[in-house]
């Protein structure tokens, strides 16, 4: 029993990591109909912004305020993210929406681009991040099963973070312009809505969510130039089997994936676990073309 819960825990973490990672592609893939190959890459700007939040803690402030860096890194990478995302929108996306296919090959291109710049600042070897010493440690259920506490605080994270795009998106007056201009933008832009900068914001927004993402990744394992290649495709897996501009549909998406490939690595091994993944998407997509929208979830455009 212990065994069974830790690995459905870990299930969950795994979900979390991706449904943070998934929420900006949700929103520039979803409802922006641009397939942005460098996401991955934003994903690696965030965590080197936390790398670089925790050397300027070591460097200016005393050892007693040390742990307190991750929680400035956090709001440290959304920002970061957040101004790359706002200055490529405007340099190149902004030229590309409609055209799919242009975008993806555009961005595929600025991902080559911003690994090799990672390499010649950082270097190329991984880089590692020291967790604050308030979360070392886990939570003991019982005596064989500890819960780690990194964990714990990533799926607080990802909880809180899908709240606040929740409010921003349904509760907020920037959230109904966005939405209305992806319903209807024509209509949008005679109502006197802007949707320049919407798009540039929306854009952005996603970017910096996915800064978030990076600077959980720190928890979980060093980080280095090709950080984001590891989960872009799985990102892009659940916002397609979610449904595409889907919100509940992409937690759905992203808790549906990372407990079966936690599970099926736990039977097989790592890459056969994430073929068998894939297979199940495929067979299940072939019965609900639409995703898990199919499922009566709420869309952003709705």
């Amino acid at each position: 029993m212990d065994v069974t819960i830790l690995q459905m825990f870990n299930g969950l973490s795994v979900s979390s990591i991706l449904l943070l990672i998934a929420l900006g592609l949700a929103i520039t893939f979803g409802l922006m109909n641009v397939i942005n190959m460098a996401h991955g890459e934003l994903i690696m700007i965030g965590a080197y912004a936390t790398y670089v939040t925790q050397n300027l803690f070591k460097d200016l402030f005393p050892e007693a305020m040390f742990g307190w860096y991750f929680v400035l890194s956090i709001p440290v990478s959304f920002l970061v993210a957040f101004l790359f995302g706002l200055l490529l929108e405007y340099s190149l996306i902004r030229f590309l929406y409609g055209r799919p296919l242009d975008s993806l090959l555009a961005t595929w291109g600025v991902a080559l681009a911003l690994q090799q710049l990672a390499r010649t600042i950082f270097g190329a070897p991984n880089v590692a991040v020291t967790s604050p010493e308030w979360l070392n440690g886990g939570l003991a259920l019982t005596d064989g099963l500890v819960l780690p506490y990194k964990r714990l605080f990533i799926i607080g994270l990802v909880a809180v973070t899908l709240f606040v795009m929740y409010l921003y998106i349904y509760r907020s007056h920037a959230g109904r312009r966005m939405r209305a201009v992806m319903q209807n933008r024509d209509m949008a832009a005679c109502l006197g809505v802007s949707t320049r900068r919407v798009d540039a914001l929306t854009f952005a927004i996603g970017s910096g969510i996915a800064g978030i993402a990076g600077s959980a990744l720190t928890l979980m394992g060093p980080i280095g130039p090709s950080l984001g290649t590891y989960y872009i495709v799985d990102a892009f897996m659940v916002v397609v089997l979610g449904g595409v501009g889907k919100l509940v549909g992409t937690v759905f998406g992203a808790v549906g994936i990372g407990l079966t490939n936690t599970l099926f690595e736990y039977w097989t091994t790592a890459s056969l676990g994430k073929v068998l993944v894939f297979l199940c998407i495929v067979a299940f997509l072939q019965w609900k073309p639409k995703g898990l929208v199919a499922m009566r979830t709420r869309s952003l455009d709705s």
